[in-house]
């Protein structure tokens, strides 16, 4: 009998799976908690965080003022928050993007995000990460940590409508130790890029990269 690959929109689908049969969470003024090993649908408050635990299993996930926090182990659709920070545990599953406007997102390590990584104003930062997507920041470092792998490539935009008036600091982008970004690394700004020896990236457009060996890039 012939065998077949595991087609990859049939992992999205499984990732997604809880969204198609759990309970749906809203609320307009709360916190949402979900504890370790339980399954929902979809996560969406307006004023307040949510907290996901270890190992649950939940859909898209959002908020407008409030972090977001993931648990070892978890699967979740895609993250999305205005102002606050998104954080992941080791080992999370995302069938889809992250995206914050005000606010920090990290990724620890042994995790996969199913889409990009986007914010406008906060830190980016990956450890051991899988990236489907690309990388989307404007005002905000971004540090592709040991072992990260970015399937699109990474985009620092010019500040442009609300954000005209943003402090014109130059964002700090590293790009660690075996870390590899596929896509092209295009900066609209001015930037101070570092990129490990031992990295590997696409065509970086913008930016004159600072070659580093150790195991932390150099200070600004």
């Amino acid at each position: 009998m012939a065998r077949f690959p595991f087609p990859a929109i049939a992992l999205s689908l499984l990732l997604a799976a809880p969204a198609a049969w759990a309970e749906d969470i809203s609320k307009v003024n709360g916190s949402i908690e979900v504890s370790a090993g339980k399954a929902y649908g979809d996560l969406d408050t307006v004023n307040g965080g949510i907290s996901i635990g270890e190992r649950a299993q939940t859909g898209d996930a959002s908020t407008v003022n409030g972090g977001i926090k993931v648990g070892a182990g978890a699967r979740v659709g895609s993250l999305e928050t205005v102002n606050g920070a998104i954080r992941l545990e080791r080992g999370v599953q995302t069938s889809g993007g992250i995206e914050t406007v005000n606010g920090s997102i990290f990724v620890d390590r042994g995790s996969t995000i199913g889409g990009g990584i986007e914010t406008v104003n906060g830190a980016i930062g990956l450890v051991e990460t899988q990236v489907s997507g690309d990388i989307e920041t404007v005002n905000g470092d971004v540090t592709v940590g040991i072992g990260s792998v970015v399937g699109g490539g990474i985009t620092i935009s010019r500040a442009s409508g609300w954000f005209q008036s943003t402090p014109r600091r130059k964002p700090r982008v590293v790009i660690g130790p075996r870390a590899v970004v596929h896509g092209p690394l295009e900066f609209e700004r001015e930037v101070r890029l570092y990129v490990h020896r031992s990295a590997r990236t696409g065509k970086i457009t913008g930016a004159e990269p600072v070659v580093f060996d150790t195991d932390t890039a150099p200070q600004d």
